[in-house]
């Protein structure tokens, strides 16, 4: 394992400015503070994942880069990516390499997942979107990779109308959005921070006319070249940015 990180190392440091990484930096805005990595699905190989071969949850970080490295792969960043059950299993739609593996859930019911409208997060021939849930269900669309969470954090360029500027809940929350250039926008807040903050930085900084909140608390990050590896909570489905090893 020494001799893989190693090479990890090493391997970030000649070829992650170029390809298949999520360049990643600390933004202020206001009084909040957030993570936020960006990267391009027409160039970096974004994927959704939630279980091995096996058939066991992969449940961190750790697990899913020694899979991609049986893969010849190299995990760069990932994040989690939606909210599971007790047993790491999505709440709402998932798909991956073309099979989806839960229907959507286009219910009501308890917790944020069901503050309506919630959405998907898709990635489809080298492109990625954030839909809500019922114009994507009517859409047909099955995607190459998508998972399903809420509530959506901005709807076609408006604030989720649930979303309140005075609350008085904070979490450390994370999302993902994608931008007018199909960029997608991984952010996780190094602060705890209202909904109605969270969705506004993802529209008015990042300019996503469509943003999905992924979870709160347990929010985690993998970041290859900054050696960053957050393990304090398990987790259902998480999305990766990763690479081949060179030949």
């Amino acid at each position: 394992m020494r001799k893989i990180l190693s090479f990890l190392g090493f391997l970030t440091s000649l070829t992650l400015p170029s390809v298949s990484h999520a360049a990643c930096e600390v933004l202020q805005d206001g009084a909040q503070s957030y993570l936020s990595c960006r990267s391009d699905p027409a160039k970096d190989d974004i994927r959704l994942h939630l279980a091995s071969p096996d058939g066991q949850a992969y449940g961190g970080f750790a697990s899913l880069r020694r899979q991609l490295w049986a893969e010849r792969r190299v995990l760069t960043f990932a994040m989690n990516a939606g909210m599971y059950h007790d047993d790491l299993s999505p709440v709402g739609y998932f798909a991956e390499h073309g099979k989806v593996l839960k229907p959507a859930v286009t219910g009501g019911g308890w917790g944020n997942f069901h503050l309506l409208p919630n959405g998907v997060f898709l990635l489809k021939d080298g492109k990625a979107s954030v839909m809500e849930t019922k114009a994507f269900v009517a859409s047909g669309m099955v995607p190459d990779f998508g998972t399903q969470s809420g509530p959506m954090l901005v709807i076609d360029g408006k604030l989720h109308p649930r979303f309140l500027p005075d609350s008085d809940s904070f979490k450390i929350r994370n999302g993902v959005g994608v931008d007018a250039e199909g960029r997608v926008h991984m952010v996780v807040s190094r602060v705890p921070v209202r909904f109605y903050d969270f969705a506004t930085f993802f529209r008015d900084r990042l300019g996503c006319a469509n943003a999905l909140y992924l979870d709160g608390t347990i929010s985690s990050v993998f970041i290859a070249e900054d050696k960053r590896m957050d393990r304090l909570f398990p987790m259902g489905p998480i999305l990766s940015v990763s690479m081949p090893i060179p030949q």
